[in-house]
């Protein structure tokens, strides 16, 4: 069986926009540890925000750029401000990891993604093994008895106008396509699902000079029958609006 890398022309989708304000600007000092970022405002306080990618965050961690964060009014949260967008050249790229899961919801209950429809059923963080759960799994579906097993990668590394993932090395991501693989395998339907939380790119491929164990394991999972998908959405300070269908190479 080739592989299903879904090489055909891009499609615009159905419009949809995800509400998630961002009104608080800044600079980025540096992004550390992981899930910290220290940010300064134009008063000229720096503040310590929370940053939610667990990624590397290659070619979007530039001291100096332009940032917008949000506020959470939970009063229970040690870091009440989120780093949600870095400004990178002319455009916005996300860097909130679970705003693509967010917007694929939506896009899910609303049947905005035209390569998965009809379906009844939609769950999430469903549980597939002793240590993986993948995002979503979709069933009901009255033209297809197999269910649909959908796991989102968000997406902001780019070089040129062509998204690369991973940004970072990632066991969990191919530990994520063998549960794929296996599911597809067991008679269901199977999908990656990459979210390009940027408006310059025109295509998603694997990164293989950061991890090349990423890109065989997406080959084989493609080749065995694992549909591998992307989508672009752009970003600003209101939110995420889902843009077009993208196509995902794998040279």
């Amino acid at each position: 069986m080739g592989q299903k890398s879904h090489r055909g022309s891009t499609r615009t989708l159905k419009p949809l926009t995800l509400s998630n304000p961002a009104p608080l600007k800044g600079r980025l000092i540096r992004r550390y540890k992981r899930f910290l970022a220290d940010v300064e405002w134009p008063s000229g306080e720096v503040t310590t925000v929370h940053c939610p990618n667990p990624g590397s965050m290659k070619g979007t961690d530039q001291p100096g750029s332009a940032v917008r964060c949000s506020t959470s009014p939970n009063p229970n949260r040690k870091l009440s401000q989120t780093l949600e967008m870095i400004r990178v050249g002319r455009i916005w790229v996300g860097l909130h990891a679970v705003r693509a899961n967010t917007l694929i919801a939506k896009a899910l209950g609303q049947e905005a993604l035209p390569f998965v429809r009809g379906y009844g059923r939609v769950r999430s963080e469903v549980r597939v093994g002793e240590r993986s759960r993948l995002d979503f799994a979709l069933d009901q579906n009255p033209k297809d008895p197999r269910p649909l097993y959908i796991e989102v990668k968000s997406v902001t590394l780019a070089e040129g106008i062509t998204a690369r993932f991973p940004d970072a090395v990632t066991e969990r991501g191919r530990r994520h396509l063998e549960e794929l693989t296996t599911l597809h395998s067991a008679g269901a339907r199977s999908m990656l699902l990459f979210v390009v939380q940027r408006g310059d790119c025109e295509a998603v491929e694997p990164a293989d000079d950061i991890d090349p164990a990423y890109g065989i394991a997406l080959r084989q999972a493609a080749a065995a029958g694992v549909e591998t998908r992307a989508v672009r959405a752009r970003v600003n300070a209101r939110g995420l609006r889902l843009e077009k269908e993208l196509p995902v190479r794998m040279p």
